[in-house]
């Protein structure tokens, strides 16, 4: 199907915005009344632009407050809707967007029906004249019509050829009607389809689409449902993205209409797959801290009972690791930079298979220089520019070994160390919902439930993506400050976690600091005896309990722009220790 975009989703200028859609790869774009007006192109020279880049203008949007009114104001709306046929003559647009009248209505509810379509098929006569049709929205918060299916009913009575129904995602979903009745449509009366993904949010409608919406595969939304219903029905025309969101109209252009038209892919892939099939990774194969100088990060993973593996035969890079939980050191094209979490390496099936869908879905390749003797690895960059590398699933560790020279065999200590447990991976403010789309559509990843917590400068959001069993979770933070992000961390886990503190403690680790109210308060939550208390107080562990589940966890303190973790999980625990968050992000803000 062809996918257009509404130029309200982008930043910029409407010429700048033309250019950014045709570059992603997109077909068509509804034209924003307001960027228009706001341009210094003429309507022909807009047309000609949009010819040149292979662009469609698939509709002019939006007529609004036409229905439902007196017969002077009618006659002024139909002046005001000529006036506006003949410019999209202009520009060779026709289609028309008519939202419902939210402010001038006056006819009575239960005259409105009739009177609407009385009005619509006067509307329809005219845009016929120019060989315009006129699409007829529900707003969610139209003053009579804010449901699809009243809209349908009047379109009906009106029972003009040039007059006929759009539908939107977001005026349907938001207000919780049911798409099911979509299908009772008409494929050919639907003459276009908008769609917007949203979170579950608890505001007016009007604010909630207006500054929140998001692309597919970003929000709470069942897309793929609606788009089924509206499929079914027989609409073959463009798939429309009409997206209001504050962070999307300040962001730069091109990469927002790559990020749209990815999310458009997704969704038609999730309807209809045929795309390389996604199959979510097997676990992480590894994490890279990057840095100029990476000593640090070194001495705090020997403190914390990781094997030297070697250095690298040809690169500035060390191993290090303890069990499956590899970290890899790259000094590397690093002048001035401090250690900061560059890479990530996931487990798949078929690497091969998985980068052709990330190619797919218009994720841009990382090239690394790698010799004839070595494994070649291929990735792809995150929105944030974390590298995420596909590998393949091994038993142990004897490829990744062969590259590196001078170290020793992982002697594993009981209690040590076993696995990488979650990579938390925090987001520019630009970024946060294009990676949640990136690692859903990309890895195959789920999004669980969104939380927020509470940092000593206002709320810190987070939003979890990871495998249905857990092996690979990735949680994506969000500070409050847009000038300013959270360290990145990760968390490796372990069997017995006094034991690793006690073993660090004893290396010498400085361990993030807790403080004392902290441990009187888990006296109080949780009636720990004096003899756990003082264990976990000696170690600055933290505790958090789930019902008999329990989660035990210590972490160091940062090193440039990333800190490590280690956690235990105990009785199923299946969370992050939320409720230490708080605790956590204070100390390191004191730190």
């Amino acid at each position: 199907m062809r996918r257009s975009v509404a130029t309200v989703c982008l930043s910029g200028g409407l010429v700048e915005k033309m250019h950014a859609c045709a570059e992603a790869g997109f077909d068509g774009i509804e034209v924003f009344e307001p960027d228009l007006v706001a341009c210094d192109h003429s309507p022909e020279e807009i047309r000609a632009l949009a010819d040149r880049l292979g662009l469609s203008l698939d509709l002019y949007q939006p007529f609004r407050d036409f229905e439902g009114v007196d017969e002077a104001t009618l006659a002024d709306n139909l002046r005001r809707a000529e006036a506006k046929l003949a410019l999209m003559q202009r520009l060779g647009i026709d289609t028309l967007l008519l939202c419902s009248n939210v402010a001038s209505a006056t006819v009575p509810a239960e005259d409105y029906e009739e009177v609407a379509a009385g009005q619509l098929r006067q509307l329809g006569d005219l845009a016929s004249s120019y060989g315009v049709r006129v699409a007829y929205e529900a707003l969610a918060w139209g003053a009579y019509v804010d449901d699809y299916r009243t809209a349908w009913r009047i379109v009906q009575r009106a029972d003009h050829p040039a007059i006929g129904i759009c539908l939107d995602s977001f005026h349907i979903l938001s207000r919780g009607h049911d798409p099911a009745g979509i299908e009772d449509i008409p494929g050919e009366r639907i003459f276009f389809l908008q769609l917007a993904d949203a979170p579950a949010l608890s505001m007016d409608v009007l604010s909630w689409s207006r500054h929140h919406r998001l692309f597919p595969g970003e929000g709470s939304f069942d897309l793929a449902g609606f788009l089924g219903h509206v499929l079914a029905a027989g609409y073959d025309g463009p798939l429309s993205l009409e997206v209001f969101n504050d962070t999307f109209r300040r962001t730069d252009v091109r990469r927002t209409a790559t990020h749209a038209l990815r999310s458009l892919v997704w969704l038609e892939d999730t309807v209809s797959p045929r795309l390389t099939p996604g199959v979510p990774p097997r676990g992480i194969d590894f994490v890279e801290v990057k840095a100029e100088d990476t000593t640090d990060v070194e001495v705090a993973l020997g403190q914390l009972g990781f094997t030297f593996r070697g250095r690298h035969r040809t690169k500035a890079v060390r191993l290090w690791t303890s069990g499956s939980a590899r970290v890899v050191l790259n000094e590397q094209q690093a002048r001035e930079e401090v250690p900061h979490l560059a890479a990530i390496g996931v487990q798949v099936d078929v690497p091969e298979a998985a980068l052709a869908r990330a190619a797919e879905l218009l994720a841009p390749a990382v090239h690394r220089r790698t010799y004839a003797a070595e494994v070649p690895l291929g990735a792809v960059a995150a929105p944030d520019g974390t590298e995420v590398f596909a590998c393949p699933v091994v038993e142990d560790d004897a490829a990744w070994v062969a590259e590196f020279e001078g170290g020793g065999p992982d002697e594993r200590t009981a209690g040590a160390v076993t696995r990488v447990d979650h990579v938390n991976l925090a987001q520019p403010w630009s970024d946060f919902d294009e990676a949640v789309l990136f690692y859903s559509a990309v890895l195959g990843l789920r999004a669980d439930s969104g939380t927020q917590v509470a940092g000593p400068h206002g709320l810190v959001r987070s939003q979890v993506m990871r495998t249905p069993d857990g092996c690979v979770r990735l949680p994506l933070n969000l500070a409050p400050d847009p000038s300013a992000m959270t360290a990145q961390h990760v968390a490796f886990a372990c069997d017995d976690v006094v034991a690793v503190a006690r073993r660090a403690l004893a290396a010498g680790m400085r361990f993030l600091p807790v403080p004392a109210n902290y441990y009187d308060d888990l006296a109080a939550r949780y009636g720990l005896d004096e003899s756990r208390l003082e264990e976990l107080r000696s170690l600055n562990l933290l505790y958090e309990r789930d019902g008999e589940a329990e989660f035990v966890h210590f972490y160091t303190r940062t090193l440039g722009e990333v800190f490590l973790e280690v956690v235990q999980r105990i009785g199923g625990y299946d969370g992050y220790g939320a409720g230490n968050a708080p605790v956590r992000l204070a100390a390191q803000g004191r730190a």
